[in-house]
């Protein structure tokens, strides 16, 4: 681990946590008929005691896991409601109209910024996924696909002027240069700018046993103890916070240079002192309850496969991916995963071979038990599987406790 600085503040004497072992890229997914193994990376967890940030140690280069991606954020109806809401209340309070401007870093296939657009309000993405970049700019998004750094958003405010609104949701975790990203996010929003940020909460995956969460796109995961000391280099305070119940638990920042910092800041850092984000004294419990809970699940599947049950699963996204690998739940466990995402259909999930079928076939055929990958969907897929329901069949949460719902 000595080898090891951490991204935050350059530590080397970090600290472990927790050792995932070895598995392939979440959205790697194969081809039917592929003889060649299924290429995997180490997943180490650590944290840094000088900064408290916790990442992984393993970084990949962004061109292997971004230019080309199977994650659409348009698939997701509780992911798109969440998008809309932002976008209303955004408009709302910053009065943003057809002289404004948002940019959006990691943009996706425009699934937030199509709110933006249809108010008139000047929308700009930037979409390292060409293949997603395409998507958007098929729903008239204007988007740059590019990795954000420094260089790009000064081209940006050359071309279009300082942002009146800059988005970084669900990306900042996945950069190896945070500083940089950070810094980047500075110059989009120059002096008056806001810059709004979404990150899964580390406090939220350790007390939840959220360990799928955990991958080699995932470099770092933030408190808002972590995330201010990144940020305050770059003359950027965090002057508003908001938890929120999306991705498993997520925290939601306001970034700027000219705003005073609320209330809400204070009052958050001081409960993650308390909880212990200096000492790191949760993610002790926090990675012998992941040992128990991947004993369990399996234990559990494997029951019920030797009963003579039929057990199939809902979500090839990248939680059911390290979920399936680390617990040990391939094809001989479960028979297929099912996804609305057409571009992963026909597929197998990455190290463990679980075909990937159109939700439909849950219905059709009807598996005695349903595992859900995609947990953190669980109302939206359960709201949408009710003649499966009423059929027999039943949901199987895996987290924090494994459990069949009633």
């Amino acid at each position: 681990m000595s080898t090891f600085a951490c991204r935050s503040c350059g530590e080397t004497n970090v600290e472990p946590v927790l050792s995932l072992g070895e598995i392939p890229l979440v959205n790697a997914l194969v081809e039917p008929g592929e003889s060649e193994p299924d290429r995997r990376y180490p997943l180490d967890v650590v944290r840094c005691p000088s900064c408290t940030l916790v990442q992984i140690t393993e970084t990949l280069p962004p061109e292997t896991l971004f230019r080309s991606y199977t994650y659409f954020s348009s698939y997701s109806e509780t992911f798109l409601d969440h998008a809309r809401r932002f976008a209303e209340e955004s408009i709302r309070r910053r009065s943003l109209g057809p002289e404004s401007l948002v940019v959006e870093a990691a943009s996706n296939d425009g699934y937030l910024l199509q709110y933006f657009a249809a108010a008139q309000v000047r929308a700009l993405g930037v979409e390292p996924a060409q293949n997603v970049a395409a998507v958007a700019r098929e729903r008239g998004i204007d988007t740059i696909a590019e990795f954000l750094d420094e260089a790009l958003a000064g081209e940006i405010v050359a071309e279009h002027g300082s942002a009146d609104l800059v988005v970084a949701n669900n990306v900042l975790a996945h950069v190896p240069d945070p500083h940089g990203f950070v810094a980047a996010l500075g110059t989009l929003a120059g002096d008056r700018g806001e810059i709004v940020v979404e990150v899964p909460y580390l406090r939220e995956l350790v007390e939840r046993l959220e360990f799928d969460t955990i991958y080699h796109e995932h470099l770092s995961y933030f408190t808002l103890t972590s995330l201010a000391r990144l940020f305050e280099p770059h003359e950027l305070a965090i002057v508003d916070v908001d938890l929120l119940p999306v991705h498993g638990g997520s925290l939601r920042i306001v970034a700027s240079r000219s705003r005073a910092p609320a209330a809400s800041v204070s009052h958050l850092l001081a409960e993650e002192r308390t909880w212990g984000v200096e000492n790191g004294a949760p993610l002790v419990a926090f990675a012998a309850g992941v040992r128990s809970l991947q004993r369990e699940l399996h234990a559990l599947v494997a029951g019920l496969v030797e009963s003579g049950a039929s057990v199939a699963a809902y979500g090839a996204a990248a939680k059911g991916v390290v979920l399936a690998n680390v617990c040990g739940l391939d094809s001989d466990l479960v028979d297929f995963v099912v996804d609305r995402n057409p571009h992963k259909q026909g597929k197998l999930l990455p190290g463990v071979r679980i075909p990937v079928r159109p939700p439909e076939v849950l219905e059709q055929e009807r598996p005695d038990y349903c595992l859900l990958f995609a947990w953190n969907l669980t109302d939206e897929i359960v709201a949408q599987q009710t003649a499966y329901r009423e059929k027999g069949g039943r949901f199987i949460a895996p987290l924090p406790s494994p459990r069949v719902l009633a």
